[in-house]
């Protein structure tokens, strides 16, 4: 092996990653022309299927066995079952005839796959007739953004834009809340339970707390001994193991945190961070809020966190551009902190969503080179992605208004602007006899 290729920043390396690279955008390019081609191609069919099972009179079972026949033709050649590519033909339908702007989109580059499925699942919620407004709105939401961020804002954009309330939608769709067991194999089961997304983020949010409560007990105790360790248990199987003790037990069963610095398990409370529009708050609208960026929840449970907690914070967001400029409260022992979670909303490497109440607050340019505590170099960064600043050769470094600008090993830049909130509001236009503003 040469000297070269053992060292990270040799030349070997850099071309051998920059090749790689290059061929992952031409597969790119490639497979969103096959894909497109081939979600055409279904749609076609779909379209024979409607021509020849709608003659005059026809019933609707002649057609429903012309679209099987050639749902089953088709799955012959693709080696999947005629149910499978019937569904496809629907999918194929909806998304090339329902949302034309997206394919041309994703056609030409702008955006990827992943992009139009989340335009296509959050537009689906709408009436028909409102799919071409929706996609020209969300296709810009998705510039420059990777589909795992835009999800979440792209479902409250539709839900916002839907002509009944997402509070009347949601009390419908919660009567329809329930626990079901699946039977799986060796012995396990799955228990799935349906819930408002507040509830099941708060309980996913307790079992992590206190798995790792566990898991760094264990490790710590390990540390002050020479005993080996013998739970070797993951965080999902701590975690899953938590879960049946308070369901079967009302506490944990097995506490080993306590006396501890890791504190005891019962204490641990769940958490989450809403951003909530201040309409909202005052019950003057009933649209959605946002569950940290990432899905939205009822206005009546927003305002029931918003009642309960003892730390909340009135945010104020720059008009034209949405960026959260500044923020009160009635305690501020951390408001520099408390500022930085509501601009940043998540990890701010590019393309990370893990929420910033779990993220670390990292100086840009580092604090033992003289990088400063102060605003405009201080950002959220996940543990993995604060390690990868730290001992790789990715660099950072932070512009104006809460911009980060990454740059590769190859010297590839990769803009990281702070998160637009999905609940932010323009100021409407004025209408003559409005009363002027004071």
């Amino acid at each position: 092996m040469t000297e070269a290729a053992e060292t990270p920043d040799g030349e070997a390396y850099l071309a051998a990653i920059a090749g790689i690279v290059a061929d992952v955008e031409d597969i790119g390019v490639e497979f969103a022309r096959v894909k497109i081609r081939e979600l055409r191609v279904l749609a076609a069919a779909g379209r024979l299927a409607d021509a020849q099972g709608a003659p005059r009179n026809a019933r609707v079972q002649v057609h429903d066995m012309v679209l099987r026949s050639i749902s089953a033709e088709v799955a012959g050649v693709m080696r999947l079952t005629d149910r499978a590519v019937q569904r496809r033909i629907g999918e194929a339908r909806t998304i090339i005839e329902g949302f034309p702007a997206a394919v041309a989109a994703w056609e030409s580059g702008r955006i990827v796959q992943g992009h139009v499925k989340a335009i296509v699942d959050a537009g689906l919620n709408l009436p028909g007739e409102l799919w071409a407004e929706f996609e020209t709105v969300a296709i810009e939401r998705c510039d420059g953004q990777t589909p795992n961020r835009v999800r979440g804002e792209l479902e409250i954009l539709a839900h916002r834009m839907h002509p009944r309330s997402f509070a009347e939608r949601h009390e419908e769709a919660a009567a329809g809340r329930c626990v079901r067991l699946t039977p799986g194999r060796d012995g396990m089961s799955d228990l799935i339970a349906t819930l408002p997304t507040v509830i099941a983020e708060g309980i996913h949010d307790r079992l992590t707390q206190q798995a790792r409560a566990i898991i760094d007990t264990r490790d710590e105790r390990a540390a002050d001994s020479d005993v080996v360790a013998t739970d070797a248990r993951s965080t999902d199987q701590v975690r899953a193991d938590v879960f049946a003790d308070l369901l079967l037990a009302g506490t944990p069963a097995l506490d080993d945190t306590r006396d501890t610095t890791a504190g005891s398990l019962g204490a641990i409370r769940a958490r989450v961070q809403l951003l909530v529009p201040a309409a909202t708050l005052t019950g003057a609208d009933n649209g959605p809020c946002d569950l940290a960026g990432r899905s939205p929840i009822d206005p009546a449970t927003a305002r029931t966190l918003a009642g309960s907690t003892h730390i909340w914070e009135r945010l104020f967001h720059d008009p034209t551009t949405g960026v959260t400029v500044a923020t009160d409260s009635y305690r501020v022992p951390s408001g520099m902190r408390r500022f930085l979670q509501a601009r940043d909303q998540h990890c701010r490497f590019p393309g990370c969503r893990v929420a910033a109440i779990r993220c670390e607050v990292d100086h840009t340019h580092d604090h033992a080179f003289g990088g400063k505590t102060e605003l405009s170099n201080l950002a959220h960064l996940c543990q993995r992605h604060h390690s990868m600043k730290q001992f790789t050769a990715w660099q950072v470094r932070q512009l104006q208004g809460g911009v980060l600008e990454w740059t590769s090993p190859l010297g590839r830049t990769y803009r990281e602007d702070a998160p637009t909130p999905a609940v932010a509001f323009t100021p409407a236009a004025a209408h003559p006899g409005d009363p002027a503003p004071f």
